[in-house]
């Protein structure tokens, strides 16, 4: 027999008191239930084990999980807080439950302490979604939401109905209503769900209701079809079943599988595993992608969405999942692709309410940050399942939902709208480089995006790689701002075409290292340039000069704050006054061009001709020296005079 902690009973708040005890091991019913997805029959057996002394601390989870899937709220956040204080058996994924439970009960204030508490649990990722979720919903991005025309479908039935999918001119769904009346699934009390076809009528109801004929015959689940134009196929989930019977892994689990069926053709089992269910199968045809959900233990909360490469449909690839940007500590489901944008839905914890239907971005290989589509679409209730497609001037959608007001448990829902639900967004990303050399990176450097009234709307650090990545709602005009210790600044306003641009490429912001730019000489900080020389006794700039001061005008607007001393230099042949001459207007010359170029009057402190004064070398007067020794001593120096202080 094997021994486990468990849980012993003592009163309990809302039922019976939970202490932590060492006990035998018994077979539980709860678990049999539990694993079936029959929750409710779950809870009165855990319960009624309880009562009777003690269940393990897995078994204790099992129950607050069975309450939240039937919407005790209440009993559940008190049995995951019972956990959370005594125990590490919760995960990401618990947590999102709990605060999802917590939101939901009359103590709704708790759901930040807790959050508070767990928040470096979760990808960054997460919380800049909830982040950015959150201020859209503040700052009232719902009163500018698209006029939708919604429609609860004539053809719902009073189980459920979900999972609509576009089939050639035809809606396909899955529906729960009991065609074999001698096989029922039990966990939903109604018919296992199968797949039926129907007619779009130009007002986007559908007619003409009948069981989808193309499909291999199964007495037990088939749901979820995704039809691709393209391989002329149906991808659809099915439960597992052999010889016939279902099939069930060790803890009774009959999980789903994913299959595809060729429109007149072969059908080909593409997916399966006894103890892992299979979701929500979309092929993107531009792809060859298969996209679908699933739990996997490497995932980052419930129900991920992950996609294997095809060939045609034959899977290529082992699971990929679609990163933190998408998934969360709560279930992903119903992808979905139209025209770039990435359609799924969520529960995570910081919805509208239970499922709730998000739009991203597709970016390259990436996503950008999920945006809920906010009320009408969704609500308080769950809300999944969202296809869409071009109709006439407009857009044809459906959804699922088991909002009030419907005919069965979920209900189908068409729209009608003029424009793709979701709010526009702009994307920055790319990586913060060396301006001096592109492939040098540069981390911890700040980057923010302000609009015209001189507001921030978004701001990050690049990180260990240079990398950084802001998202905000459509601007037509910005400015982006990036900066750090010791490096230049850089501005640069975008005006609308140029943000459009960019939505689907990057951009990389140079910034310069002020140690780059500046070398000590002669005791004192100058702007490095290479050396110049003016004609004899001339004071007009040539063209390398003025090539050579392009280095200051650009330092002068990277380094705004620096101050300058404009020091001009001959060699000893001439006379002494002529030299001081000389080189006087040769610093004015340079001074006058600098400010030409943009650099402030203001900044240039002095302008200063030494003539022979600081001759380098022994080339003094009367003395002999090569013309390369001469010219050693013909320099002109930009001094950075506050450079001691100017990073204070």
């Amino acid at each position: 027999m094997n021994h486990a902690t468990q849980i012993q009973v003592t009163l309990w708040a809302f039922l019976l008191g939970v202490v932590f005890s060492f006990a035998q091991k018994k077979k539980s019913q709860g678990d049999v239930f539990f694993f079936q997805y029959e929750y409710q029959k779950a809870v009165d057996a855990y319960e009624e084990e309880m009562s009777k002394g003690v269940i393990t601390k897995e078994q204790f989870l099992n129950l607050a999980d069975a309450y939240y899937e039937t919407n005790n709220f209440e009993k559940a956040s008190e049995a995951y807080m019972e956990i959370y204080g005594q125990d590490s058996l919760m995960d990401t994924h618990h947590y999102n439950k709990m605060l999802q439970s917590l939101s939901k009960t009359p103590q709704t204030e708790d759901t930040e302490g807790f959050l508070a508490k767990v928040s470096s649990s979760f990808p960054k990722e997460l919380m800049e979604n909830k982040e950015f979720n959150d201020q859209l919903l503040q700052n009232g991005a719902e009163e500018n939401q698209l006029d939708y025309e919604i429609f609860n479908l004539d053809g719902n039935s009073p189980q459920t109905d979900f999972a609509p999918s576009f089939y050639k001119d035809k809606l396909l769904f899955s529906s729960g209503r009991q065609v074999n009346k001698k096989i029922r699934y039990e966990p939903g009390n109604e018919g296992y769900f199968n797949i039926y076809e129907s007619e779009i009528q130009p007002t986007g109801q559908i007619t003409s209701l009948q069981t989808f004929q193309e499909l291999k015959d199964t007495d037990y689940h088939e749901a979820t079809p995704s039809f691709s134009s393209g391989l002329n196929s149906v991808f659809y989930v099915l439960s597992n079943t052999q010889d016939g019977a279902l099939a069930f892994d060790a803890n009774g689990k009959n999980a789903l599988a994913i299959a595809k069926q060729t429109i007149g053709g072969p059908y080909q089992l593409l997916l399966k595993d006894l103890s892992t269910s299979f979701y929500y199968p979309f092929y993107d045809d531009a792809s060859g992608k298969l996209y679908f959900s699933a739990d996997f233990e490497d995932g980052f909360g419930g129900t991920d969405i992950y996609f294997v490469y095809t060939n045609n449909g034959q899977v290529m690839s082992a699971p990929i999942n679609l990163g933190p940007r998408i998934n969360s500590s709560g279930n992903e489901i119903a992808p979905y692709i139209f025209e770039d944008n990435f359609y799924f839905a969520s529960d995570v914890f910081y919805g509208l309410g239970g499922m709730d239907i998000y739009k991203s971005n597709i970016e390259g290989e990436g996503f950008g940050i999920p945006i809920n589509l906010g009320n009408p679409i969704n609500t308080e209730f769950d809300d999944f399942g969202m296809i869409i497609r071009n109709e006439g001037e407009g857009l044809l959608g459906y959804f699922a939902s088991n909002r009030t007001g419907g005919k069965g448990k979920d209900d189908i829902y068409g729209f009608k709208v003029d424009e793709k639900p979701g709010l526009k967004t702009i994307t920055f990303k790319g990586t913060v480089v060396n301006a001096s050399s592109s492939s040098e990176i540069v981390p911890n450097a700040s980057v923010s995006l302000w609009d015209m009234n001189g507001e921030m709307l978004a701001k990050t650090i690049s990180d260990d790689e240079g990398q950084y990545r802001l998202e905000i709602p459509y601007e037509t005009e910005l400015v982006l701002d990036a900066s750090r210790e010791r490096y230049s600044r850089f501005i640069k306003k975008f005006e609308q075409d140029e943000l459009d641009a960019l939505q689907n490429s990057t951009f990389d912001v140079p910034i310069a290292l002020y140690d780059d730019l500046v070398e000590e000489r002669e005791g004192q900080k100058v702007v490095k340039m290479d050396d110049f020389y003016f004609k004899t006794s001339s004071t007009q700039l040539t063209d390398d000069i003025k090539n050579e001061l392009t280095k200051v005008v650009d330092f002068a607007k990277a380094f705004p704050n620096a101050q300058f001393r404009i020091e001009t230099y001959t060699d000893s042949r001439g006379g002494s006054s002529t030299n001081f001459r000389l080189t006087q207007a040769r610093s004015d010359a340079i001074k006058k061009y600098l400010v030409e170029k943009g650099v402030p009057a203001n900044s240039i402190l002095y302008s200063i001709g030494y003539g022979e004064d600081k001759i380098l070398n022994n080339c003094t007067n009367g003395v002999f020296c090569l013309e390369a020794l001469h010219k050693k001593n013909q320099r002109s120096l930009v001094v950075v005079l506050n450079d001691n202080v100017l990073f204070d």
